[in-house]
């Protein structure tokens, strides 16, 4: 499958997704959170959260899958859920929320 993107984390990881199954994630699984913001804009803001997020939280569940957290207007976070995979790996979904969720804060700025 042809990869959509692929970025370095701010974890030092990397990160892709294929295009069917991000247009999969922005169509299917949470088209309320990304049908005003475009296809190739939720692109962008999902490559800029990986690069560069306000927090990143490792998941309680699956300590092997991370949060990635991003400011989007006044109330809204970007979450971008990510599993890596020795150095390589791969998104699970993406969306907004007006929350954090609790778990190990393994990065976050001042």
């Amino acid at each position: 499958m042809k990869v959509l993107f692929e970025e370095h984390s701010i974890l030092c990881k990397i990160i892709r997704t294929n295009a069917s199954y991000w247009k999969y994630v922005v169509e299917v699984k949470h088209p309320e959170s990304f049908k005003r913001i475009g296809f190739q804009n939720s692109v962008e803001l999902t490559k800029e959260t990986l690069r560069n997020p306000d927090m990143v939280v490792r998941e309680r569940i699956d300590p092997s899958v991370y949060l990635y957290y991003r400011h989007y207007r006044d109330k809204y976070f970007i979450c971008v859920v990510a599993k890596p995979l020795n150095g390589d790996g791969y998104i699970i979904t993406a969306y907004l929320t007006d929350h954090i969720k609790r778990g190990e804060v393994v990065y976050g700025k001042d």
